[in-house]
């Protein structure tokens, strides 16, 4: 089987195409790797192909920080360059590389 290559990757700072919210990769799934259920949860006309890479976000909109999982049509790079303010961002990487716009991975975290 042919696993597709991930576009984005781990520390990048990406947004969604669709919702207002943002966030860091922490992990990478090559293919959808979720429950049925979250996966039937969403309307089927905006359900997302399985066959390509999934992303775990530490994410945050205006409102809150939460964990979001999103399929790679549904991502972009944030060209803001600013850093995510969720609270488990220190718990996955050692620091913010400002000039780069990426987070560098904690070692030992790597998958």
């Amino acid at each position: 089987m042919h696993l597709p290559t991930a576009k984005f990757g781990i520390g990048q700072i990406v947004k969604h195409r669709l919702f207002d919210f943002r966030g860091v990769i922490f992990d990478v799934d090559p293919t959808f790797n979720n429950t049925e259920e979250w996966y039937n949860a969403i309307p089927a006309e905006a359900r997302p192909r399985k066959d390509q890479p999934f992303y775990h976000l530490l994410a945050e909109n205006e409102e809150t920080e939460y964990v979001a999982y999103v399929s790679e049509q549904n991502l972009q790079p944030d060209e803001s360059q600013a850093p995510v303010r969720h609270p488990q961002v220190r718990d996955y990487f050692a620091g913010f590389d400002k000039s780069r716009g990426l987070y560098r991975l904690r070692e030992g975290r790597a998958n």
